[in-house]
């Protein structure tokens, strides 16, 4: 469903992707890992065409989006459903209208059928009634299913996931992991979800792919990822202080060294 293919992207001198390679199968969830601030999500929106590489190709379902521009960029865009990491809703905009903003701009459904899509869509979040409410009313957790509710009104292809537990507390994290999986498993949907968050990453993933210094360099399923031999990917599965993710970095006056 999606290839990456050396992708580089740099802002100003601060290279953040350097070739990176990943092919997400159709009908998986792929779970990409790294530390804070290594480029996740930078991935995560050259997927959906939110930013363009330096250098390499993103293919989605055989296309290259990085070549996309204008209405052809929209339509591959209308594959997409996308979780932001802090929901992202219109704070003026009741949750129906957030739920329903891409169907009002990009089809032209009736206002009757639209609160028919939106309340299913926020049936399938384990939310009912709210439609009216607007999201300065919401809990954290709340705000997220509503995100997630508006991610699937298109009936998209792809579900995009940025940190989707953040935020939250352990409890709302999990039923958020769980709705993942029932996505994925009722509308056979292919789901791209970037953490830091292990727990979530071991439970939701089919495969997970770790970012470090802007490559992938590696991929497996959770089991494969948790005997491996790479030290970088122990260090970070383990979260362990000590290691060659830390090495020579400084915290107050300490200097972690293997």
């Amino acid at each position: 469903m999606i290839e990456v293919i050396n992708l580089t992207k740099s802002f100003g001198d601060h290279l953040v992707l350097d070739g990176a390679n990943l092919t997400i199968k159709t009908g998986e969830t792929m779970v990409i890992i790294g530390s804070s601030g290594c480029g996740k999500s930078v991935l995560l929106k050259h997927l959906i065409g939110l930013l363009r590489p330096d250098t390499g190709q993103v293919l989605v379902d055989g296309e290259d989006i990085t070549r996309l521009r204008g209405k052809e960029l929209d339509r591959l865009r209308l594959k997409f459903g996308m979780l932001f990491q802090g929901a992202a809703l219109f704070d003026s905009m009741t949750v129906a209208e957030n739920v329903g903003f891409a169907l009002t701009e990009h089809t032209s459904l009736d206002r009757a059928t639209v609160l028919s899509r939106v309340s299913e869509c926020l049936q399938l979040v384990g939310l009912e009634g709210i439609e009216a409410l607007y999201p300065a009313a919401l809990s954290g957790g709340m705000r997220k299913r509503v995100g997630l509710a508006r991610a699937l009104a298109m009936n998209p292809e792809i579900i995009l996931y940025d940190e989707p537990t953040t935020g939250i507390d352990p409890i709302m994290g999990d039923i958020i992991n769980d709705l993942i999986i029932e996505l994925r498993d009722r509308l056979k949907v292919t789901s791209v979800c970037v953490t830091h968050d292990m727990k979530s990453a071991d439970k939701i993933a089919d495969r997970i792919a770790m970012l470090y210094r802007g490559k992938i360099i590696e991929v497996g399923t959770p089991l494969e990822l948790e005997q491996t031999a790479n030290p970088v990917v122990r260090q970070f599965i383990a979260g362990d202080a000590v290691g060659p993710i830390t090495e020579g970095m400084e915290f107050g006056h300490v200097t972690r060294r293997r």
